[in-house]
């Protein structure tokens, strides 16, 4: 199966900041820095397992207004996350926990992130 979207990415305000942020919380989910550069004076890097499918640039300074989920593989993974990226910068949107009015095994946990963009881990997982 082929997943819907290739990549996304989000404008940060901080890159040196953000870069180390997204190491912190996305490391817990496996994620890792997969590529980084400079291109006419923007920095980008890319995230992600097996190819870059996450990107943070410093292109144009925003403030927030971005959601990402990113899967976790238990809801240990989401736990780790949201305390790695509360210790990297972030802040508590929603701590770890059951969101029922989203399906019964919808465990989740919630940060943003230091530009303000609304960041998740989810696990599915029974337990």
């Amino acid at each position: 199966m082929t997943e819907v979207i290739n990549h996304v990415g989000v404008k940060v305000s901080d890159f040196g900041r953000s870069k180390a942020f997204y190491l912190a919380a996305l490391g817990t989910l496996g994620v890792k820095l997969l590529a980084e550069f400079e291109f006419d004076g923007k920095h980008y890097a890319g995230f992600g397992t097996e190819h870059p499918s996450f990107w943070i640039d410093d292109a144009a300074p925003t403030r927030g207004g971005t959601h990402i989920a990113f899967n976790a593989g238990s809801r240990a993974a989401v736990g780790a996350f949201f305390s790695a990226a509360l210790a990297s910068g972030g802040r508590d949107n929603g701590p770890p926990g059951i969101r029922a009015h989203y399906s019964e095994n919808y465990y989740a946990a919630f940060v943003h992130d230091p530009d303000g963009h609304n960041i998740e881990a989810v696990s599915f997982a029974a337990q």
